[in-house]
């Protein structure tokens, strides 16, 4: 009876990994079939250090999760993608882009910004699509929730930073115009902002009202962690 207990059991729990019903414990699932969330790899923390977790890096590396998925390419075809995302949110991103690629969601390029040596600017011309990487906002004084692992922003190049005169990345610049229907681009109320709207992100695609600008490639998930971290940069600048 026991012996056929626990092969139910094995069996339950397979059962459940391939169709999408396995659990989320301490940041880490695996929903199959190229959607997982697991602990940094070591090659991957490797490539991290220097670029996008320099050293004065506060948010520890254990707190950050290694997030595999498919999406659906610019082309038409399945490709594999990988974000490094904060523990908090990596289970519920991977089953974002899980969504997103059953919708047929077209994102172009989802690389680590650390390929192209952590520097948004590049990283953004080649329309990559990704999360983390310790740094300020745009406008500077703040900490990016990107910093945190708690931000990505999606086919860029279609969906621009736009603030007054500057334009992020440049190269998007005629993607302003949103009366166009380009592939990649992002809309209120289609399946990325419902997919993570629902799971209490935030566009930053509706912020022209309240903060005077808007970031069309941006979604983000507040937290306290930022003030926490924000707090601790303070102390270490008092206390060289």
């Amino acid at each position: 009876m026991k012996i056929k207990q626990i092969s139910f059991l094995l069996f339950f729990l397979l059962f459940c990994q391939l169709n999408g019903f396995a659990q989320c414990i301490n940041g880490k699932i695996n929903l199959g079939t190229g959607f997982s969330a697991a602990l940094i790899p070591h090659k991957i923390a490797t490539l991290m250090r220097g670029k996008s977790y320099p050293k004065g890096a506060l948010v520890p590396l254990e707190d950050l999760r290694y997030v595999q998925v498919k999406h659906i390419g610019f082309d038409g075809k399945t490709h594999r993608g990988e974000l490094v995302v904060h523990k908090s949110v990596s289970c519920e991103v991977v089953e974002i882009f899980k969504e997103l690629y059953k919708e047929q969601y077209p994102i172009e390029k989802m690389r680590l910004v650390d390929y192209y040596d952590a520097n948004d600017q590049k990283s953004m011309a080649d329309n990559n699509s990704s999360s983390f990487c310790w740094r300020m906002i745009t406008s500077g004084g703040l900490l990016s929730y990107h910093a945190l692992g708690l931000a990505i922003d999606i086919n860029p190049l279609q969906n621009p930073y736009v603030r007054g005169s500057v334009i992020e990345p440049i190269e998007g610049k005629e993607f302003i115009n949103r009366e166009q229907n380009v592939q990649g681009m992002i809309f209120e109320n289609d399946a990325a902002v419902r997919a993570f709207k629902k799971r209490g992100w935030k566009w930053g695609g509706n912020w022209k009202k309240t903060k005077g600008y808007y970031d069309l490639q941006h979604f983000e998930k507040p937290s306290s962690l930022r003030d926490e971290y924000m707090q601790e940069m303070k102390k270490q600048s008092a206390n060289p």
